[in-house]
C-alpha cells in the first residue's frame, strides 16, 4: 500500500498532486483539529466530570461504586455504540452518521445536567456513550480514508496532541467549575461545547469516503466483514493490546479521584493538577512518537517499550498501595501515575496504526472493533478499582498490572513482531482479495 499524506480532502484518484496551496494547509489543519476535537469527546465528556464524583456522591446519596457505574456506562454505550456506527459510515459515508450522533448526544449530555437520581443519570450517561461513539469511530475511519502507513501513524499522534488538550484542560475546567456551582453545571458546560462542535463539523469536515468504496450490504455484510477482521490473527492481537492497554487507562481515570483525593487528601483543584500533568505526559509521549520515532524505530518496538513501562509502573503502584515499599507519600504514587500514563502515548497510537494497517476497504468496521473492544474492556475495569471501596489503591493497581500482562501477552502471542514484514504484506493481500 502506498504511503501519503495529503491534506484532507475528499478523495482523488490523482496521487500526483503538485503541493499543497498554503489554503489546502489550512483547511488540513482546520479539519486536523475537527479530528482532534472528535477524539477529544470522550475524555471531555469524563474528565472534566471527574473532581466532582465524590459531590455526586452526597448529592444523588449514592455510594461511591454506584456512582463509577456512571463512568461504566457511558464507557459501555460508547463501546456498543461504535458497533453499530463503523458499518453505517462505511455503508452511508462519514458525515449522516456522525451528524446525526452529535446531536443526540447533545441532548443526552443536557439531560444529564438535569438528572434527577443516580439511575437516571447512569441511563443518561449510557445515551450519552451511544451517541458520543459516531464521533470516535468516524474520527479514525477518516484518517483511514486520508492516510496510510508511516503517514498515519505519524497523524495519530498529531491527533494524540489535539485531543490531549481536552485532558489536560477538562480537569482544570471541572475543578474551577465547582467553585462557583455543583456537578450539574459541568454537563451545562459539556452541552455548549458540544453544540459547537457540531457546528464546526457541520460546517467545516467534508465527506472523505467516495461513493464507489461504500458498502450496500446491510448487517449481515458488515458481520461478516468484522468476523474477517477478527479471523486474522496479528489484527485481533493489536487490538487486544490496545484494549486492555485502554484498561489500564480507563482504571486510573475511574479511581484516581478517590485515590488522590480520598486516601492522600488532595483537593479537587490538586487532583485536577495532576491529572493534567500526567496527560501533558500522556502527549509529549505521543508527540515523541510521531515526531522522532516513527519511521526510524519500528512500531513493533516501541509498542513493546511502551508495553513494559506500563508493566513497570503498575508493579511499583501495586508494590506502594500494599505497603511492600514502606509508607509512601502522594509524591512517589503520582510519579508512578505519570510514567504509566506516558507510556499509554507510545501505546495507543501504534497499536491502533498497526491494525488498521491490516485493513483497507473496511475502515469504519475495523474502527469499530478497535473502539468497541477497548471501551468494553475499560467498562469492566471500572467496578472492579472500587470493588474494596474507597480507601485503598490496591485494586487499580491490581487491575493496571494484569491489564498491561494481558496486553503483553496478546501482543507477544498473536502478532508475533518479529514478522512484521510477512504479516503486514499477509493483511494487505487479505484486504485487497
Amino acid at each position: 500500500m502506498p504511503e501519503h499524506a495529503a491534506a484532507p480532502t475528499p478523495q482523488t484518484e490523482n496521487t500526483t498532486a503538485p503541493p499543497a496551496s498554503p489554503a489546502a494547509r489550512r483547511a488540513g489543519l482546520l479539519v486536523t483539529f475537527v479530528l482532534g476535537g472528535l477524539t477529544a469527546t470522550p475524555p471531555l465528556a469524563m474528565d472534566m466530570y471527574l473532581p466532582s464524583l465524590p459531590e455526586v456522591t452526597g448529592s444523588l446519596h449514592a455510594p461511591a461504586a454506584t456512582v463509577q457505574l456512571t463512568l461504566t456506562a457511558c464507557l459501555l454505550g460508547m463501546a456498543l455504540g461504535q458497533l453499530a456506527v463503523g458499518p453505517m459510515s462505511d455503508r452511508w459515508g462519514r458525515r449522516r452518521p456522525l451528524l446525526i450522533g452529535l446531536a443526540v448526544n447533545l441532548v443526552a449530555t443536557a439531560l444529564c445536567a438535569v438528572a434527577p437520581s443516580i439511575e437516571t443519570l447512569v441511563a443518561f450517561r449510557l445515551l450519552q456513550g451511544l451517541a458520543g461513539a459516531a464521533g470516535i469511530v468516524i474520527a479514525r475511519a477518516v484518517v483511514r480514508d486520508l492516510y496510510d502507513g508511516v503517514a498515519m501513524a505519524r497523524f495519530f499522534s498529531t491527533l494524540m496532541l489535539v485531543s490531549g488538550v481536552a485532558p489536560v484542560v477538562a480537569p482544570l475546567i471541572g475543578g474551577q467549575i465547582l467553585r462557583v456551582t455543583d456537578w450539574r453545571g459541568v454537563f451545562v458546560v459539556l452541552t455548549v461545547v458540544g453544540a459547537l462542535l457540531g457546528a464546526l463539523v457541520w460546517l467545516r469536515l467534508p465527506e472523505t469516503l467516495a461513493p464507489q468504496d461504500r458498502h450496500g450490504g446491510g448487517v449481515r455484510d458488515a458481520l461478516r466483514s468484522m468476523r474477517s477482521l477478527l479471523a486474522d490473527l496479528p489484527f485481533t492481537g493489536y487490538m487486544l493490546a490496545g484494549g486492555f492497554a485502554f484498561a489500564a487507562l480507563f482504571a486510573y481515570v475511574s479511581a484516581s479521584p478517590f485515590v488522590i483525593q480520598e486516601i492522600y487528601g488532595a483537593s479537587p483543584q490538586t487532583f485536577s493538577l495532576l491529572f493534567g500533568l500526567n496527560s501533558v505526559g500522556l502527549v509529549a509521549a505521543g508527540q515523541l512518537n510521531g515526531k522522532v520515532l516513527v519511521g526510524r524505530v519500528s512500531l513493533d518496538k516501541v509498542l513493546a517499550a511502551g508495553l513494559t513501562v506500563i508493566t513497570l509502573a503498575a508493579t511499583a503502584l501495586l508494590l506502594m498501595s500494599t505497603g511492600l515499599l514502606g509508607e509512601v507519600g502522594l509524591a512517589p504514587v503520582a510519579a508512578a501515575l505519570f510514567l504509566l500514563m506516558s507510556a499509554l502515548g507510545l501505546t495507543m497510537p501504534n497499536a491502533q496504526t498497526l491494525a488498521l494497517l491490516r485493513t483497507r476497504h473496511a475502515a469504519g468496521s475495523a474502527s469499530a472493533l478497535l473502539g468497541t473492544s477497548a471501551f468494553l474492556i475499560g467498562a469492566v475495569a471500572s467496578p472492579l478499582v472500587g470493588i474494596a471501596g474507597e480507601h485503598t489503591a490496591v485494586p487499580m493497581a491490581v487491575v493496571q498490572l494484569a491489564a498491561a500482562l494481558v496486553a503483553g501477552a496478546c501482543f507477544v502471542g498473536m502478532c508475533r513482531p518479529w514478522n512484521t514484514r510477512e504479516n503486514t504484506r499477509a493483511g494487505s493481500e487479505g484486504d485487497e482479495n
